[in-house]
């Protein structure tokens, strides 16, 4: 068996930019609602799970069909090759969902799956009794979408966005996958000075770091299916070798992650050590009015405080403020935001280029755009 299909799920609005790392990759995609959909190479599973920056997760799509009984279920279910995936040895839990389906039952979905799979396991295995499950672990699970039944398994084990460098964090620390999101939605390089002015846990000029570099983001990390038997050893070996081959460790960088909080920056500094840029990216306690900035042509991108307790609205609208009042003198940088803050555009006194709407966990935000004038001799 060649080729696969896979998907590469996505949070609400970052389809097109999963699609594009995708895409970059090598591979012809569907874009659907929460997820990037491509046929690609086994090969491919090694390659996503170690390069996409954005994605949550890369899944395995074994079938699609539409199911309005358990009959249907069960039938479709032990009808797909199995075998292929799972080992003889393997652990297949089942998790599921349901949304819009007369098959609502999510525990009785999740039992008929797995027992539809270890009948077909049983009959092409060669298995008289129950399947052993001591090996490599597969996480299959069941969506059912009205009356549309989607099996697929898990190749990442957790999600994506644990990079492996986070070792300590604030109190509502920005997903590693929207950090990345935010800085590849700007036109930033690693030559432009970068400067993240609420940089909390230090995320954002982590990731911008990274990207900077050209780091794979899973390069520290391991992945469910490293000990699945469909992935030869040597696919592995050659997606690390590529991502050693293609990380640029001597690019330079200008980075400044700077916050008021000095518990967040030591933090910040923790984190970046772990990822090993330790050296690379600097780290100031300040107050967002008195940002210093010396160098023309930057980028700032920012995840701010929201102001959504009724208590920290004027506290948060003043900080728009006062930054506001520090970006007028420097018209060659672009600013990036992101909140959920309604009136950011009036305290920071003016209107954005562009605005896109994002979803920050379950918070509905803004990200606000301002494209800086570029000074001469630059594009």
């Amino acid at each position: 068996m060649q080729n696969v299909t896979l998907i590469a799920t996505a949070a609400m609005g970052l389809e097109s930019i999963v699609a594009n790392e995708v895409k970059s990759l090598g591979y012809e995609v569907q874009v659907e609602n929460g997820r990037v959909v491509f046929e690609a190479p086994v090969s491919a599973i090694p390659r996503c799970n170690l390069w996409l920056r954005t994605a949550d997760r890369v899944r395995l799509l074994v079938g699609r069909f539409k199911a309005y009984t358990f009959d249907e279920l069960f039938e479709a279910t032990k009808a797909l090759p199995w075998e292929y995936y799972i080992s003889e040895e393997g652990q297949f839990p089942v998790s599921g969902k349901s949304v819009q389906s007369k098959l609502f039952s999510v525990p009785d979905c999740q039992a008929i799956t797995k027992k539809a799979i270890a009948e077909r396991l049983k009959l092409k295995h060669g298995v008289a009794s129950k399947m052993p499950e001591t090996g490599a672990l597969y996480k299959v699970e069941v969506s059912l979408l009205k009356d549309e039944a989607m099996l697929t398994i898990d190749t990442s084990g957790v999600g994506l966005h644990k990079r492996g460098y986070r070792i300590g964090q604030g109190e509502a620390p920005l997903k590693e996958t929207m950090a990345a999101a935010l800085v590849l939605l700007t036109n930033w390089k690693a030559e432009y000075p970068l400067i993240d002015p609420f940089c909390g846990s230090g995320t954002i000029p982590i990731e911008a770091a990274m990207i900077g570099q050209n780091i794979a983001p899973g390069f520290n990390r391991e992945f469910a299916s490293e000990g699945w038997s469909l992935i030869k050893a040597k696919h592995w070996e050659k997606a690390f070798e590529e991502a050693e081959d293609k990380a640029n460790y001597d690019q330079k960088l200008d980075i400044t992650g700077s916050d008021i909080d000095h518990k967040l920056i030591k933090i910040s500094e923790g984190n970046a050590t772990e990822a090993g840029f330790g050296d690379l990216i600097s780290w100031k306690q300040m107050q967002v009015k008195d940002l210093s900035i010396k160098k023309e042509n930057g980028y700032i991108i920012g995840n701010p405080p929201y102001g959504q307790r009724l208590s920290d609205k004027e506290a948060v609208a003043k900080i728009y403020q006062d930054f506001g009042t520090v970006m007028q003198e420097h018209p060659s940088w672009s600013v990036y935001i992101l909140t959920a803050f309604e009136k950011f555009e009036k305290q920071y006194g003016k209107t954005a280029t562009k605005k896109r709407k994002l979803f920050n966990g379950f918070i509905k935000t803004d990200y606000y755009q301002y494209f800086g004038k570029k000074t001469k001799g630059e594009k």
